[in-house]
This record gives C-alpha cells, sequence and structure tokens, in this order.
C-alpha cells in the first residue's frame, strides 16, 4: 500500500475545517497533519514538517493566501479552497492544482485528490556550479546559467527561454528562483526571472532582452533598481 500523502489545510473558518477534516478522513490515501488557521502558522509548519499537498483558503485576514504562496520559496502542492472565483484566473499564476469554490462537494473534492494523485512525485531540483537540473517532459535536462536569458512562469510549469532554444520545465516558478544565482538573475515580475547580464535595456515599464519586451511588475521595481545601481 502506498503512504498517505501528509497534507495541511490552511483556513481562518473552523466551519471549512470541518468539512475539509471529513473529506480527508474519507481518503485513505491522504494524512491530515496540521491544521492553521493563518499565514504565520502555516509559514511556521511548513519551514519544520514535509508537505505534500496544501489545501489554502484565498480570503484571509492580515496575509492572504495567493499573498503566502508570493512569500514562499518551495510551494507544496496546493488546491485553493474559496468563496471567490474572482481569483481563479490569478491563482494559477502561482501552479496551484485545483480551486474549488465553497461550498465544496465531496465528489468535487474527490475529483481534485484524484488531479493531485496523478501527479508525478515532487522531484526537487538541483543545481551544481554553473548549471542547474530540471525536469522536461519526464526526462532531466541540464541546463547551463549562462545560456539562461529569461523564464516565464506557465501554469504548473515554467518556459526556461536560452540562447538558442526554449524548455518548458515541471517547476515553479518559486523553485526555479532559488536554483538560480542570486547574483546574476533578478526577479522581474511574479511570471518572470532574467537574467542581468543579458538585459539590453530597462524602461520604464519594461525591460528588453533579447529581443522580448519582458514586463516589470510594480512589486519589483525597486528591488530591480537596487540590483542595477
Amino acid at each position: 500500500m502506498n503512504t498517505p500523502k501528509k497534507c495541511i489545510i490552511v483556513d481562518d473558518e473552523p466551519a471549512a475545517h470541518y468539512v475539509l477534516v471529513n473529506y480527508i478522513n474519507q481518503n485513505p490515501q491522504l494524512e491530515l497533519t496540521h491544521q492553521c488557521y493563518n499565514a504565520i502558522e502555516t509559514l511556521n509548519v511548513l519551514r519544520n514538517n514535509a508537505v505534500d499537498l496544501m489545501f489554502l483558503d484565498i480570503d484571509m485576514p492580515e496575509i492572504s493566501g495567493l499573498e503566502l504562496l508570493q512569500t514562499l520559496k518551495i510551494i507544496p502542492r496546493t488546491i485553493l479552497t474559496t468563496a471567490y472565483s474572482e481569483f481563479a484566473l490569478e491563482s494559477y499564476e502561482y501552479g496551484v492544482i485545483d480551486y474549488l469554490l465553497k461550498p465544496i462537494y465531496y465528489p468535487r473534492f474527490v475529483k481534485s485528490i484524484e488531479r493531485f494523485l496523478a501527479l508525478d512525485p515532487v522531484e526537487k531540483p538541483t543545481s551544481a556550479g554553473g548549471s542547474i537540473s530540471v525536469k522536461v517532459d519526464s526526462v532531466i535536462v541540464e541546463l547551463s546559467t549562462e545560456d539562461i536569458f529569461y523564464a516565464q512562469s506557465y501554469g504548473n510549469y515554467v518556459k526556461i527561454f536560452t540562447s538558442d532554444k526554449s524548455y518548458l520545465a515541471s517547476i515553479t516558478t518559486n523553485q526555479l528562483e532559488s536554483l538560480l544565482p542570486q547574483d546574476h538573475f533578478v526577479r522581474v515580475h511574479k511570471s518572470y526571472i532574467v537574467a542581468v547580464a543579458k538585459i539590453a535595456q530597462v524602461e520604464r515599464e519594461n525591460i528588453i532582452l533579447n529581443n522580448e519586451k519582458i514586463p516589470i511588475g510594480i512589486t519589483y521595481k525597486r528591488n530591480l533598481s537596487r540590483f542595477l545601481s
């Protein structure tokens, strides 16, 4: 029998916990290890425990679910649980598996879990010297960091653009950012990481690089300015 996947619930509403705990307990493939009611509790759990799956509410006080995802270097497989459908498109930029609207019905929950279980096991990408190893079409590919121009988020994947071709890698933008040398690459947008040496021009709202125009996110402008100063 396969080892149950360790999961946590992150939601500020006790009623939401009650429903998810009930659903999780009906699935032998899952093991509930922690219940968190805010982002700070969640950060402490993720820092000290291995987590395979996170059920995350979006609308939480002080730090929202999406803001929590922005802070994480390594994001566990995540299923969002929320009463608000308008955040669906934005949420997929963080590589979430599914988006469950409250009230959550058991058949829909089961479908989401099947989607999670069908994914390949999470393999931690590696980096060594001037190269990184990422998974592309079930094959581990080693890329020289000197050849990378920029990377763009594509839902559950990141498209890495090099000097001669592009690779659609099974990795999140946050994971890739943690692998790349921080003194040579900079995050300029929640969906883009660029190689500083490859920047040809910096405009007010965009970066010109390899004949491509890359947007600069508002929250990343200050970091970019410090990096280039």
